[in-house]
């Protein structure tokens, strides 16, 4: 028996297939090769097309049936994580009316704002967890204000996860996961939000059916599992947010654990028994997926938007034919500091930790005949750290102070110039592990099927690669308030 996880990231979806009995990996395949496009029509909207992260699902999946490892048909279970607060809207036929707006767009703060305040900053916090931001909610009423003709046809909303079930089974579902994320979840009243759906002149049948994280979340369609190889009796068990979802597939489950991701973007997840709302909404709260009403479990959510982004420029701009694994070895050549450049890494939106600014990306004090590639390539990683570090700080004036972070061996974290700039900057041990998304969404659809009869016994094999441990503190402290100083400039300069 295998299960089968989905991660619909930006830049690329992939799919882990997992022997459910050992646990074991037995492939993991992404497509596209090339980072997915983002499509930007004006300055600092994100789109992109919810029908390319179904073809790359499917080429994915074929890719990774073609190897040859395993038996298709004996995949019994889904398992889906998907990039938050995208807006996915479809008609009675099921048909996407138009491109997602995603996550880092920032078209619609304005409206979060403005509702911030006239539904009461109090009541936001104590009900919602935050302010309705630029988050899914505020993005689907900038559909009815700015294209009525298209929100009159919408039959049903939904997350990228959603719409990649929906693909599948033809189903269509939600959690008070996935609503919480979009603000449309009173914690107070535990109902869909009375207060939003009417503010924005919402009506409630755009909300899907509301079920557990883990549970049945539809069948396969019989024509998609010919398609695909698959049995027609698979069912789709267990759908999460990527980031609630990466603290599942590390066993963050209980308050005080922690997380961390440095993908596109770059989160730290921290789990709570309470209902944790920061003054300025700077960082987020929303349920994690075992949140129960009766037993509180919170996801308190720093994200960046500008990490592994930044990362990804520095290599396009600098060295295009290099691997990521070059391009780190070339940052290891540069000294703790990168001999005085600093880079603020914020170029891709506007920043929820900086009260959601537009910020913008910027290399500063470049010396024309000193500094080389490495120097650039390396203060690009450590900016980034330095960004985890000013978000941490804000995590910790909401009495969130971890003394252990676990991350998964992927993306930055695979570069020891990150790994060294971020425990030396934010001074906390980090714990490596060889788990990602799509093994955690293959384990979830575990638990969500009832292969698991709970969490202890799906994370049973799981154990740390090795520790990072903090070094060089002073150094990194030195330059961090150096760079908070540039940040701050950069700020008060807007």
């Amino acid at each position: 028996m295998y299960l089968l996880g989905i991660d619909v990231g930006t830049s690329s979806v992939k799919v882990s297939i997992v022997e459910a009995s050992s646990q074991r990996k037995v492939c993991s395949v992404q497509y596209p090769d090339v980072e997915a496009p983002i499509i930007t029509v004006e300055p600092n909207w994100a789109e992109q097309n919810p029908l390319d992260w179904w073809d790359y699902f499917k080429q994915a999946l074929l890719k990774a049936n073609a190897l040859g490892l395993y038996d298709p048909k004996a995949i019994s279970a889904i398992g889906i994580a998907y990039q938050m607060h995208g807006l996915v809207v479809v008609d009675k036929e099921q048909q996407v009316l138009r491109n997602s707006i995603i996550w880092c767009d920032s078209r619609a703060v304005e409206l979060g704002n403005i509702a911030f305040e006239e539904i009461g900053r109090s009541f936001n916090l104590s009900h919602h967890l935050n302010s309705p931001g630029n988050f899914t909610a505020s993005k689907l009423a900038w559909v009815k204000a700015n294209e009525p003709a298209v929100y009159e046809k919408i039959d049903k909303i939904m997350l990228p996860g959603d719409f990649i079930a929906m693909k599948l089974s033809g189903q269509v579902t939600t959690s008070i996961s996935a609503l919480s994320e979009g603000i449309f979840w009173d914690f107070k009243a535990n109902v869909l939000s009375r207060t939003i759906m009417d503010y924005y002149g919402f009506d409630d049948d755009l909300i899907p059916e509301i079920l557990p994280v883990f549970s049945t979340h539809g069948q396969i369609k019989a024509t998609v599992a010919e398609e695909l190889g698959l049995s027609a009796a698979v069912t789709i068990n267990y759908k999460a947010g990527d980031q609630p979802n990466n603290a599942l597939s590390l066993n963050v489950l209980q308050p005080g654990e922690v997380a961390a991701t440095a993908g596109t973007s770059g989160v730290i997840y921290g789990v709570s028994d309470q209902l944790i709302a920061d003054r300025e909404s700077r960082v987020n709260t929303f349920a994690h997926v075992n949140y129960r009403e009766d037993d509180i479990r919170t996801g308190v959510l720093l994200c960046i938007n500008g990490t592994g982004i930044m990362n990804s420029w520095g290599r396009k701009m600098l060295g295009r034919d290099l691997s990521y694994e070059q391009i780190n070895a070339m940052a290891g050549a540069s000294p703790i500091g990168s001999k005085g450049l600093q880079v603020i890494p914020f170029g891709n939106g506007a920043e929820r930790m900086l009260n959601n600014q537009t910020v913008g990306a910027s290399i500063s004090a470049i010396d024309l005949n000193r500094h080389e590639t490495s120097d650039i390539l390396r203060a690009i990683q450590e900016g980034i750290a330095y960004a985890f570090r000013y978000g941490l700080d804000i995590m910790r004036e909401n009495n969130l102070y971890p003394n252990m972070i676990r991350a998964g061996y992927a993306n930055l974290f695979l570069s020891s110039v990150f790994r060294e700039s971020f425990v030396g900057a934010t001074n906390v041990p980090v714990e490596i592990f060889n788990h990602d998304g799509s093994i955690g969404a293959a384990l979830g659809a575990g638990i969500g099927s009832g292969y698991y009869a709970d969490f202890k016994e799906a994370f049973r094999s799981l154990k740390p690669v090795y520790t990072v441990e903090p070094q060089f503190v002073a150094q990194y402290e030195e330059h961090y308030q150096q760079w908070k100083e540039l940040l701050n400039k950069q700020i008060n300069s807007n």
